[in-house]
Parts: structure tokens; sequence; C-alpha cells
């Protein structure tokens, strides 16, 4: 009789991995990148990225509802190829890297948003303002094995955001009519995740 029990206690142990609903994936730095876009002086672009975002993912290739996505940006990582300029945007006038060096997006629901399409609702703190955002999600890929042997995600998010919501109001107007910088940040995040373990 209890050598019955002990059999039906580790049949039990043995099946919770496979019950187990997701897995923990990390960010590949290396091929995961952020890009923003902005309207300057309403005639064209300025577009730039973060060089540094790190993060987890919880995947559930069974149940995409039952992921998640905690992601971490470097502000200081700010990149528009204009020194001068991100000098200026790292400063008080817009993100205050001394106070807020981060930019953090923490999932709050994810769902099928179609045939290969996601929708990912979460909250997004940007200089210490927290608004809830929903990305766009074009993926997941299928997973594949890369050279190394290590199973590989991919997918592309994308939103768009008043920057004023979270604090970033610096702006000055022209004498022609209109700002220097427009209040819409479109954000695009080619992401690549990488199986832990």
């Amino acid at each position: 009789m209890r050598r019955i029990a002990v059999m039906a206690i580790t049949a039990f142990v043995l099946a919770l991995p496979a019950a187990a609903p997701a897995g923990t994936w990390k960010l590949d730095s290396a091929h995961t990148g952020v890009q923003f876009k902005v309207r300057h002086l309403m005639v064209s672009y300025v577009r730039g990225d973060f060089e540094k975002v790190s993060g987890k993912i919880v995947y559930d290739e069974q149940d995409v509802s039952k992921s998640s996505a905690d992601i971490t940006i470097d502000v200081a990582s700010i990149n528009t190829r204009v020194a001068k300029r991100d000098k200026h945007l790292r400063s008080p006038d817009f993100l205050d890297v001394a106070k807020h060096p981060s930019i953090t997006f923490k999932s709050k629901k994810v769902e099928k948003a179609g045939n290969g399409k996601l929708k990912m609702t979460g909250d997004l703190t940007i200089r210490g303002a927290t608004r809830e955002v929903v990305l766009e999600v074009e993926g997941p890929t299928p997973p594949i094995k890369d050279l190394q042997g290590k199973t590989r995600v991919g997918g592309v998010a994308s939103t768009r955001i008043n920057r004023k919501d979270f604090g970033l109001t610096w702006n000055k107007a022209l004498e022609t009519g209109g700002v220097v910088v427009g209040d819409e940040v479109e954000i695009t995040i080619d992401i690549e995740i990488l199986k832990e373990g």
C-alpha cells in the first residue's frame, strides 16, 4: 500500500513540468530594439532608438493569454544620431535621466487579435508617470533552433502615445504657426526572445 502511494506521488511530481503552462524567456538584447519617431517643425520626423533593453517574457505556446512581458529600457542609451539633441532629450526638459533612468513596460493582458497577431495591454512608465497602453504585436513567429541549438521566437510590437501624458511637455512655438516638437510619438519594438534553460 505504501509503495503504491509513493509511486502515485512520484508520478504526480513528474507530471508537473509537463503541466506547466508557460516557459520563461529573456530578451536577446543584441537582436531587440526600441525605435521611435516624432514630428519635428511639423514638416518631417526625428527618429531614434534606445540601445539598451532588457527584460523577461513568459510565453505560453498553447495559450498566449497566459503570456506576459516585463521590459526595462535604459533611458541614457537614447540615440538620435545627434549628440546635442540626445543631451537635450536626457535633460529635465524631456526624459530627465538623472531622476528617471528607466522606462518600463509591464503587461496586464495578452489576447489574440487575428491570424499571427496579438494585442498586449500593459502599464508603460516614463518619467515616473504610468499610463495604460496597448501594443499591437505581429507574431510571435514559430519557434526555431539557432546555430547553438537554442530556441528563439520573434515579433514586432507597435503603439502610439501622447508624450504630454507622461510629463514630456517641453516645446516652442514657431512664428509661422505650429511647434518644434509634435505630441504624438510612434514606438516600434523589434523583439527576439531566447528560451531559458
